[in-house]
């Protein structure tokens, strides 16, 4: 009995630890349009829905588009977490969006959907409602990184990317231009869209 406990709790020989310190866990799906295959990205939206971190669980929406005339408009229900986001992980996948001068505007934030057919997180302010849906899923890829494992990223992930072969964000009922493209990742079909779940981020301790 002694045995199958330490087993269970994960006392065994074939388990790892992963050393560095844990900075927040969550999801981070994004949405990557262009009009045209290797094209200007016409839409680019980062969604965090965050489970722990510094600043808190919460959810937050990265995007620039057309209806944003081309500039980062943030919305969230954890300010203090979008802003820790933007000095960190967020901040170093697109420098763009470290800028903490861009207003963050309040949001109520739900999902719908199943994995394997579709998925949509949609948000709502007092005269704005913007859905994301990801659909035509492909095989989920299982991504691990260290700390500064590559120059100019001091953080590490652990994460599950689901490509989306389809996808789209609308704006008032307003579909916003381009689509997804497939594109390769380490050599595995992937996508200018995707789901990314069970996502931890670490820094080195």
């Amino acid at each position: 009995m002694q045995a199958t406990t330490r087993g269970q709790s994960g006392g065994g020989s074939n388990m790892s630890i992963d050393p560095n310190r844990v900075i927040l866990t969550g999801e981070n799906p994004f949405i990557r349009l262009s009009v045209t295959d290797g094209g200007p990205i016409t839409t680019n939206a980062s969604f965090w829905r965050i489970a722990l971190s510094p600043g808190g669980p919460g959810h937050v929406l990265y995007v620039k588009s057309e209806f944003t005339k081309g500039r980062w408009r943030i919305y969230s229900d954890n300010i203090a977490m979008a802003r820790w986001l933007q000095t960190t992980v967020q901040g170093m996948l697109n420098t763009e969006t470290a800028d903490t001068t861009i207003p963050v505007i309040d949001a109520d934030f739900s999902r719908s959907g199943d994995v394997r057919d579709f998925w949509t997180e949609t948000l709502i302010t007092h005269d704005e409602e913007i859905a994301l849906t990801w659909h035509d899923m492909g095989d989920p890829l299982l991504v691990h990184t260290q700390p500064n494992e590559t120059p100019g990223r001091p953080y590490g992930v652990c994460t599950l990317l689901i490509p989306a072969l389809g996808a789209r964000l609308t704006h008032n009922g307003v579909q916003a231009d381009g689509q997804a493209f497939a594109t390769q990742r380490d050599g595995r079909p992937f996508s200018t869209c995707a789901l990314a779940f069970s996502e931890s981020w670490t820094a080195a301790r």
